[in-house]
């Protein structure tokens, strides 16, 4: 099992993903791409609004768990290749802190492959996030779908 290494400090630079994608066109076999990014939101909470998050992770489990994935992934969906990308640390409101990019023959398969991604990142690897809030009170966040 290959293992992977998601994990950038702080938000995800524009040219990191631009750099990711213009990397691709090389490759004449891909027809579809698929790419999620997501990214902190100024909500409020109880009348404060969210600064940024902070990302913790428990990196040694999230990796093992992130390779299983990629090769569950792999084997379930014709892709040609899949990255992921989770911030840690702070990121401020507007950042990008999730970048998933998957490549295949034709379009369906990066689509159904990204999405399936994103929402097991979500759910199953041990990464967590406090919202720091205006006042530096924070809170841990919730996943919501």
């Amino acid at each position: 099992m290959k293992k992977i290494y998601p994990f950038l400090e702080g938000a995800i630079p524009a040219e990191f993903i631009s750099e990711s994608i213009q990397s691709h066109t090389h490759k004449k076999d891909i027809g579809g791409h698929s790419i999620f990014l997501g990214q902190v939101r100024a909500d409020i909470v109880e009348g404060k609004e969210v600064e940024g998050i902070e990302f913790t992770a428990y990196q040694e489990m999230a990796v093992d768990k992130l390779s299983q994935l990629r090769e569950e992934i792999f084997s379930k969906y014709d892709l040609l290749c899949m990255h992921v990308y989770h911030s840690l640390g702070l990121v401020k409101k507007g950042g990008i802190c999730l970048f998933v990019f998957t490549s295949s023959k034709h379009r369906k398969p990066a689509m159904l492959a990204c999405d399936e991604l994103v929402e097991r990142i979500k759910k199953e690897l041990p990464i967590w996030g406090k919202e720091i809030f205006s006042d530096n009170s924070y809170q841990w966040k919730e996943n919501k779908q």
